[in-house]
Parts: structure tokens; C-alpha cells; sequence
């Protein structure tokens, strides 16, 4: 892929998952002066999909982003294992409060769904074939095989008027 069409797809439109994916592997190897400018367009992708998905990221192949890399944030020292579906707005973020119990990166398995929204947060471990279903905060260790939920909703009932008017900033 030459920089005028790498340019010209940025600029225009080819920015499909896959595109931006294989600008990430070619700012991973190319040579050097080449690599700065995949690097620089892939973080321009990045921004673009209020996104962040370093380079130093481990991942084992790439993930399937059904809805792109919208608002997707994955931390520095998490790992990806193989044919993960990750969906929109999800966080798979470090812990780096230094006196938690939960400090480091995510580590996630082989085939996992994570549903929209979804938080995984911390050194926990998500095992093989899970489901992490949307909107779903996990600061736990998850085993192979299982499926997250959460919890069912609760209503809190006031006996006064609530004013929910929008007051601009």
C-alpha cells in the first residue's frame, strides 16, 4: 500500500476495521522512517474514533469490531487473546492505584464477547470462550466458559420532585 492511497483512503474513506488494523501491523515492522508515518496516521485514526489501542498492546490476532472503534479503549499492558468480538465503548483499562489489591492490566482469553459498553478493569484474568454481556463492570477474575451479567435494575423511588433541567455550562 503506497502513502498517496494510504493518505487518500485516511482523507476519504476506506476505514474499515481491517484497514485500520493493517496500518497498525505496518507501524509495528516497517522500517523505521516509514513506521513514524503509519504511526502517525494510525494514532489520527485512533483520535478520530475517540479511541486508544497502543501499538504495545499484546494481541494474539485481531479482534472483530462489529460497530469500528468507536469510543474502544484498551490499556498499555493488556493482552488480546485469539478471535475476540469486541463491540463499542468498551474499556479494557489498568488498575495503577498503587495500593489495590486489583493492580495491573487485563488479561483476556480465546474467543471472548465483550458486549457494548462493557468495563474490564485491573489484573484479572478472562478466561477462554466468556461472554461479558453489555454495559458490565469486571474487576474479577472470570473462568473459561461463562457468560457475565449484571445486576438486575433497582428502582429509587423519591417522594419529592426531582428537577432534571439541563442548565448549559
Amino acid at each position: 500500500m503506497g502513502i498517496k492511497r494510504l493518505l487518500k483512503d485516511f482523507f476519504v474513506g476506506n476505514q474499515t476495521s481491517e484497514h485500520i488494523w493493517n496500518i497498525r501491523q505496518k507501524a509495528q515492522c516497517s522500517p523505521r522512517f516509514i513506521r513514524y508515518i503509519y504511526i502517525y496516521i494510525y494514532q489520527k485514526y485512533l483520535i478520530k474514533y475517540n479511541s486508544f489501542f497502543p501499538l504495545s498492546t499484546k494481541v494474539s490476532s485481531m479482534p472483530i469490531f462489529p460497530h469500528g472503534l468507536n469510543g474502544i479503549f484498551i490499556s498499555q499492558g493488556a493482552e488480546l487473546g485469539k478471535d475476540c468480538v469486541i463491540f463499542h465503548q468498551v474499556t479494557i483499562g489498568s488498575n495503577t492505584l498503587v495500593d489495590s489489591k486489583g493492580q495491573g492490566a487485563p488479561t483476556i482469553g480465546d474467543n471472548v464477547y465483550i458486549g457494548a459498553g462493557a468495563k474490564i478493569i485491573g489484573k484479572v484474568t478472562i478466561g477462554n470462550n466468556v461472554r461479558i454481556g453489555a454495559n458490565c463492570v469486571v474487576t474479577k477474575d472470570v473462568p473459561d466458559n461463562t457468560t457475565v451479567v449484571s445486576a438486575p435494575i433497582r428502582f429509587i423511588e423519591k417522594t419529592e420532585k426531582m428537577n432534571n433541567i439541563f442548565v448549559k455550562y
